[in-house]
């Protein structure tokens, strides 16, 4: 069985990423004073892949205006990031750092590595700007992503963050009604 990860702090990583056509350094330290997502998903060059990158790449700026940094990873090299870059239209749009894991570290650290094939399972992790892990969601190979479902749920993490003591019901949007958990709401809800 596997323990939980949410709220705990991101472990120690260095890695190299491709970004606005450069290769940079990104440590663990580079998700601190802000809110980030890690996104891994299993390679480059397939076919599940490009879609949830693209869809992410789609929401890229409203994620930006919400103070978010999005950092994709997949246990392929940066050098490969850069050539899959290069040959697709839809990962040729992507502004995030696209982080290389070719020893599997940072997969491990997340807990989504699958040891026998060298490939990261399709997780997503949503870290405060204290490094706390605080939505952890992981998919079977097969099945893809909704950028759209996790803006929301980071707008959820945030309004949480901010307004102690309320919570965000299901399918919770901004502007709607959260709720303060308190014995008056047991079985009334």
């Amino acid at each position: 069985m596997n323990q939980s990860i949410i709220n705990t702090e991101i472990k120690p990583f260095s890695a190299t990423a491709f970004h606005k056509g450069e290769f940079v350094p990104v440590t663990e330290q580079d998700l601190l004073g802000k809110w980030s997502v890690v996104f891994f998903y299993p390679a480059d060059f397939t076919f599940v892949c490009p879609t949830e990158l693209g869809d992410m790449a789609d929401h890229y700026e409203k994620l930006q205006a919400m103070g978010v940094e999005v950092y994709s990873v997949s246990t392929d090299t940066h050098f490969t990031h850069k050539a899959w870059h290069d040959a697709s239209d839809t990962i040729n749009k992507i502004q995030y750092p696209m982080i290389g894991d070719p020893t599997g570290v940072i997969s491990r650290n997340f807990g989504v590595m699958i040891e026998e094939d060298g490939l990261a399972l399709r997780g997503t992790f949503v870290i405060n700007p204290e490094g706390q892990i605080k939505v952890s969601e992981v998919h079977d190979l097969g099945i893809g992503r909704s950028a759209a479902e996790l803006v929301r749920k980071i707008q959820a993490a945030q309004y949480v963050a901010t307004h102690d003591g309320e919570v965000c019901p299901a399918a919770w949007q901004p502007g709607a009604e959260t709720l303060a958990p308190s014995l008056d709401l047991v079985g009334k809800i």
